[in-house]
């Protein structure tokens, strides 16, 4: 599964927003579009598709911008990622499309592995909140069941 940086950048963007929470100023998408390196016309569509559902809420006018609509700790990584249109799926299919993978109403062999694949990549981005990602606490979260990598075999 490849993330596009319509989800990255919207990630980006809300991680720079939460990190100034504590100001409870308004920040400027010039501001994140230049500390993040992010072209500002681009984060203009995004923070559109994020305000509308409800994500963040703006301020108009000298000093405007926008601030999260909730504490860090209760926005969720795939709330930011499906706000922005972004689908998160490892299959070739389109949900709900009757063509199936291989374009012969059939789903492939491997339709069910990726299928699973992006329901527990959806598991983990829910389980990530924006608070978590600024904080710095997501690594280390991941622990493999039965690895046989050499790595594991030696550190057994």
């Amino acid at each position: 599964m490849k993330l596009s940086t319509k989800g990255r950048y919207a990630v980006m963007a809300m991680a720079d927003l939460a990190s100034r929470e504590a100001t409870a100023k308004p920040v400027s998408l010039a501001e994140i579009a230049e500390r993040q390196e992010i072209s500002l016309s681009y984060l203009e569509q995004l923070f559109a598709k994020l305000r509308k559902c409800g994500l963040v809420v703006s301020a108009r006018g000298p000093g405007g911008g926008y601030r999260l609509s909730r504490p860090a700790g209760e926005l969720r990584v795939a709330d930011i990622i499906l706000a922005v249109n972004e689908p998160i799926s490892a299959t070739r299919c389109k949900t709900g499309s009757p063509k199936g993978c291989t374009g012969t109403m059939s789903r492939c062999l491997t339709h069910d592995l990726w299928e699973e694949l992006g329901r527990q990549i959806h598991v983990f981005l829910s389980s990530v909140s924006l608070a978590d990602v600024v904080e710095r606490r997501v690594l280390g979260r991941a622990h493999p069941r039965n690895s046989t990598a050499p790595e594991a075999r030696e550190a057994a």
